[in-house]
């Protein structure tokens, strides 16, 4: 026994980091040499099932908890991490039409279709997002639907803090406190969560991916990594006035290479919460910031619909003024703050996007088909992105707190 008590705390004493990048390895590898090995795969499916189960909870109760517990003062971070959010999703929206017009790009268009409910314009992202916001509270939580989970927990909160005594909202705490220790427990199997996940993606597309749409997909991830390098940490100096670089580097190793694989933000949201508690942030300000960054920070998803609409357009011989373009990048972010809810949101809403150039829904279907088969890499860089960014930003809105706070003193 003691010999495995010696074995487990090894394993928890070595960087997550350094297992996780070991997993990746050894999944590619056993996907190259051994693809027909497909039970391998199962570690990554239950890996984010169980992710995916612990985290609507993990957040209802936290949110619940933070609100009856705060005292005050964390409006202006609330403010500043929004502002964050939005303004972020829309330079890159706005970065992406910029590329596109740079390096304009055409795809094969052939009549492939795509499954999902597609959304027919703004007023019916808006009518999802408030029919998911009243959504009956257990479903909601049965669905994983956080916008649903976010209003409930946060009326909750408020009614917990109006007429709950204090031992009652201390039992909320605890409980919250004994979820987080599960997610804890869970994100230790990430290493072979990873190498489940990788295993799969070698094994199935192999490097194919990068050979068919190649100008696209290079197009789509130039666009999420400068988004990432260039104007995200751009936007985070402005507001910190200091290098942002190694908070940066730290959120995309900790945070972005998890949701790079799992290709889930809300099966990332545990890591997220475990990253900012260790970058010492405020629990009653992340608990909720995190989860709704999963809802409105999506700047990945605002590149996917700015660019693919443009290449359909470009495709199809329209030809697209400047400033048609930069009202696409106001559509594509808020399009993308309401695709958060929906599998495969970011794709979904590119034929909402190609209307407003008069491009018919069998033309921009197409294009989402195209956005399925590059989705395996597309949709990876994407989630880590707007992951990784949540937990960036939330540290920078509190930062930029104590610096404002500071500053007064």
């Amino acid at each position: 026994m003691s010999k495995i008590s010696s074995l487990l705390k090894k394993w928890t004493e070595t960087s997550l980091v350094l297992r996780i990048l070991g997993g990746l390895v050894i999944g590619a590898v056993l996907g190259l040499i051994c693809p027909q090995w497909t039970g391998i795969g199962i570690l990554g499916k239950v890996f984010v099932s169980a992710l995916k189960a612990i985290a609507p909870i993990l957040v209802a109760l936290l949110v619940a908890s933070s609100i009856a517990k705060a005292k005050g003062g964390l409006g202006a971070r609330f403010r500043t991490v929004i502002t964050l959010y939005l303004v972020s999703t829309l330079c890159a929206a706005v970065f992406a039409v910029l590329a596109s017009f740079l390096f304009p790009v055409s795809i094969r268009l052939q009549g492939a279709e795509a499954e999902g409910a597609v959304p027919g314009g703004l007023a019916d992202v808006f009518l999802t997002l408030l029919t998911n916001m009243v959504m009956n509270p257990i479903e909601a939580l049965a669905s994983a639907n956080y916008i649903g989970i976010l209003f409930w927990s946060i009326v909750l909160g408020f009614g917990l803090k109006l007429v709950a005594s204090a031992q009652t909202i201390q039992v909320v705490s605890d409980l919250a406190d004994v979820v987080s220790q599960v997610v804890r427990w869970v994100i230790q199997f990430a290493p072979f969560g990873i190498l489940g996940l990788v295993f799969s993606s070698v094994s199935e597309s192999g490097m194919e991916i990068f050979t068919d749409y190649g100008k696209l997909l290079l197009l789509l991830v130039g666009c999420m990594c400068c988004t990432a390098f260039i104007v995200n940490p751009f936007i985070a100096w402005l507001h910190i006035r200091r290098n942002p670089y190694p908070l940066y580097w730290q959120c995309l190793k900790e945070s972005g290479i998890n949701a790079f694989f799992t290709r889930s933000s809300a099966a990332n949201i545990p890591i997220n919460m475990d990253l900012c508690k260790r970058l010492g942030l405020d629990r009653e300000f992340y608990s909720v910031s995190i989860p709704l960054g999963s809802t409105i920070n999506m700047n990945g998803a605002a590149v996917t619909i700015t660019v693919l609409s443009l290449a359909v357009a470009h495709t199809v011989g329209i030809q697209v003024s400047f400033a048609s373009a930069l009202f696409l990048s106001l559509i594509a972010t808020l399009g993308a703050c309401g695709a958060s809810g929906v599998a495969g949101g970011s794709l979904l809403l590119v034929p909402m996007a190609c209307s407003f150039f008069g491009i018919s829904n069998d033309v921009a279907m197409q294009a989402v088909a195209v956005g399925f088969i590059i989705g395996v890499v597309q949709d990876s860089v994407e989630t880590a992105l707007n992951s990784s960014s949540d937990a960036f930003f939330t540290a920078v809105a509190e930062f930029h707190d104590r610096r404002k706070k500071d500053a007064s003193a």
